[in-house]
Parts: C-alpha cells; structure tokens; sequence
C-alpha cells in the first residue's frame, strides 16, 4: 500500500467531512434527532426547555437511521480510498479504512468539535447561546471519540476489508 496516497486521502477525507457537517448542520438541520443527538446533555436540557422535547438517544430511530447512512458512506468512501491506495487483503484494506477512521475521529474531535463546534455561533442551538462553557467541554468529545468512536470505525473498516477481498 502506498503511504503517500493514505495522507493525501486523509486530506481528502476531512475536507469532504467537514462539508457534510457545514451541510448537515445548516439552518433547521441542526435542530434534528441525530444533530442534537451530538451536543452535550446539558445544552440537550436547556434546548428542550423551550423547544419540543424529542427522543435523541442511541436507540431513537432517527439516530440510528442517520449512523447507519453514515456507515454506508464511509464504507463506499473508504473502499475507494484503500483500493486506490493499494490494498491487495483484507487486512490491509481494513487497516486502511480503520486507520482514515481513526483519522477522522481525531480531526473531529480535536478540530471540529473543540475548536469550530466550541466557537462558531452558526452550531449553537436557540436558547443555548450563553451557554459558552458547555460548548467548549472537551472531555464530552473526547469520550465520543473513544467509545462508541473507535467501537463504530470498526465496521466501515471491516467491510471495507472484506470488500477489498472481493474487488481483488
């Protein structure tokens, strides 16, 4: 596999990431399930005191509709990626995809969430713009990242592997 195109992919692949959540989190989008699903529990309760309450949990539909799409394309994505790059097994695809996973779980967290996300006015919720201290709690982030971050970019990486089997 190459090593010089996995970090031009890498490259790729936050810039692409970071458009879908400009995209996703542009005017009424932010106020769905699966957007506020990803703000901290205490910015969750001051947003539903004056908002509709609605179910953001793992388990709400919505949620798990919107993690599942999310996996469908990070797999066609990653596919590419570790193909393009080389990737002749399955255990080279799947570090590939694992590795652009674990990639994008860092820039997530340690760019988009605690730097933009903590910032940026456009990502705070009606009702929640004073709250600047829960919007730069780091550790919240830090935690999603670890788990289920690490648990979830395990599946994209592991289709990607077996895809990988199956295209060489």
């Amino acid at each position: 596999m190459s090593v010089p195109i996995l970090i031009v992919e890498a490259l790729i692949f936050a810039a692409l990431f970071t458009v879908l959540v400009f995209i996703n989190y542009k005017g009424g989008r932010k106020y769905t399930a699966a957007a506020i699903h990803n703000y901290p529990p205490d910015i969750q309760e001051e947003y539903f005191k004056t908002h509709p309450r609605m179910d953001v949990s793992y388990q709400s539909k919505n949620v798990l509709l919107t993690k599942a799409l999310g996996v469908l394309l990070f797999t066609a994505i990653l596919t590419a990626c570790a193909h393009f790059a080389g990737a002749k097994t399955f255990w080279q695809g799947f570090a590939a995809a694992f590795g652009l996973m674990i990639w994008i779980g860092c820039y997530d967290t340690f760019f988009l969430d605690w730097v933009l996300f903590a910032n940026m006015k456009c990502f705070r919720l009606q009702g929640t713009e004073h709250m600047d201290k829960a919007y730069h709690q780091k550790w919240f982030h830090l935690k999603g990242m670890v788990f289920p971050g690490i648990v979830f970019a395990l599946i994209p990486a592991a289709l990607v592997g077996w895809f990988i089997t199956l295209i060489v």
